[in-house]
């Protein structure tokens, strides 16, 4: 079953910025005009009710978005790159993975819903960006900054008003087929089932959508069988139709395991409201015992309803009876208090903090230091001048040498390879 996946995303790299002069004929020192380079694309997910499975993720597990353009002459910016949309079907849950732990970022429970999961690089800046009085024709430019790079793991979580559970081979598939205009594989033997299938049950004016879900074994909840992805897809929805099938020897022993597997996996899954239904009543021996199997689960607390998914007979009083609990459990249910948008101070992105690591070894720490810098060629003797420029204009310089440091120490940046030796 093709429900859970990890894939890596990362966003486009920002464009180039350009290194150029203004030159028309009656301008004889023109000035540098080299723009900017594009931002890059970002990646989002987004919910479509279109889909249904997570397959497209199975072969390709590796996205990156478009790069922003370069730069151009006479001031003019790179074009973006575009925004890549991963597609995901309407329940899916995003989450971040980081090593062995992973972070939610999103639950797509509503067709459209969207999220960016990897920003896009900044575009580098044109050299007319770094002109001064002191340096009014300067020959640099930043080159883009690279996009967001992510590690997630998408889940599929089946959302239905109903959820038709049961021992294999019950006869979900053929109930469902039944019931509504879903075609999911029928055949007489277990396991037939092995991912959810969906399908509209109308019931008046009014309609529900009902999942038939892979048959549940003993030791389920331990991951035996489809168990983990059963019990997931499960979690999702409000109703619970428990399906038994009538001809074997000891139905409410299959009910009873059903239920086990379903309280060892979730308290709140085993709370879940049930309607128990007997199945294949259009066999002579379930016709023969039926007030005796009613009896037996009468005694347990859970009157049965009697239907055969083959012929039809009974399952009237079955979408009827889902229909009542379905309207019973909205009426219960708290409307959705209004989430109110949460407002937090924005960062100073110009503050920087500076640490000496070890004699002769200073680091320098904070968002904009950061990323100004890993965006400089400080290869080239200019771009390390206008590097030293512009951390002096920051006072970066001055924190630096109030730290101690002396020409020949070495200086880090943040927690990235880039360091050099200090000149000034």
């Amino acid at each position: 079953m093709i429900d859970s996946v990890e894939i890596e995303v990362e966003g486009g790299t920002g464009g180039r910025g350009a290194v150029s002069f203004r030159r028309e004929k009656f301008v004889p020192r023109g000035g540098p005009d080299g723009g900017r380079g594009g931002r890059g694309g970002d990646v989002v997910v987004v919910a479509s009710g279109q889909l249904n499975t997570l397959r497209r993720y199975r072969r390709q597990r590796r996205f990156r978005a478009e790069a922003g353009a370069n730069g151009g002459t006479n001031q003019k910016r790179g074009r973006a790159g575009a925004t890549m949309l991963l597609e995901l079907p309407v329940g899916a849950i995003v989450s971040r993975v980081n090593g062995a732990e992973t972070e939610q970022l999103v639950d797509l429970g509503e067709d459209g819903q969207s999220l960016v999961v990897a920003w896009g690089g900044r575009g580098g800046q044109g050299n007319m960006y770094f002109r001064s009085s002191t340096n009014q024709t300067p020959r640099v430019a930043q080159r883009g900054e690279a996009g967001e790079r992510r590690r997630l793991r998408f889940e599929l979580r089946v959302l239905a008003d109903v959820g038709i559970v049961g021992l294999p081979n019950a006869g979900k598939s053929s109930l469902l087929r039944h019931l509504t205009a879903a075609r999911p594989r029928v055949a007489d033997y277990p396991f037939t089932t092995l991912e959810p299938h969906l399908g509209v049950v109308s019931v008046g004016w009014d309609e529900f959508v009902m999942a038939d879900l892979p048959g549940l074994i003993e030791g389920a909840a331990g991951g035996a069988g489809l168990g983990h992805d059963f019990l997931r897809h499960t979690s999702r929805t409000r109703l619970l139709v428990h399906l038994v099938d009538g001809s074997q020897d000891d139905p409410l022993a299959a009910k009873a395991l059903v239920d086990r597997e379903l309280a060892s996996y979730s308290a709140e899954l085993a709370a879940r409201p049930q309607i128990v239904v007997i199945n294949k009543l259009d066999l002579e021996e379930v016709e023969l015992f039926r007030d005796e199997i009613a009896s037996l689960f009468a005694a347990q607390g859970s009157a049965p309803l009697f239907c055969s998914a083959t012929t039809g007979q009974g399952t009237d009083a079955l979408v009827a009876a889902c229909a009542t609990a379905l309207a019973e459990l909205r009426e219960r249910e708290a409307p959705r208090a209004a989430q109110l948008p949460v407002v937090r101070p924005r960062q100073d992105s110009r503050r920087f903090e500076v640490e000496e690591l070890a004699s002769g070894l200073f680091q320098v720490s904070g968002a904009s230091v950061e990323r100004f810098v890993s965006m400089m060629e400080l290869g080239e003797d200019e771009a390390l001048a206008e590097t030293y420029r512009w951390l002096d204009r920051r006072g970066v310089a001055a924190a630096l040498h109030r730290a101690g440091c002396q020409p020949g120490d070495v200086v880090r940046i943040g927690q990235s390879r880039i360091r050099w030796e200090w000149e000034r």
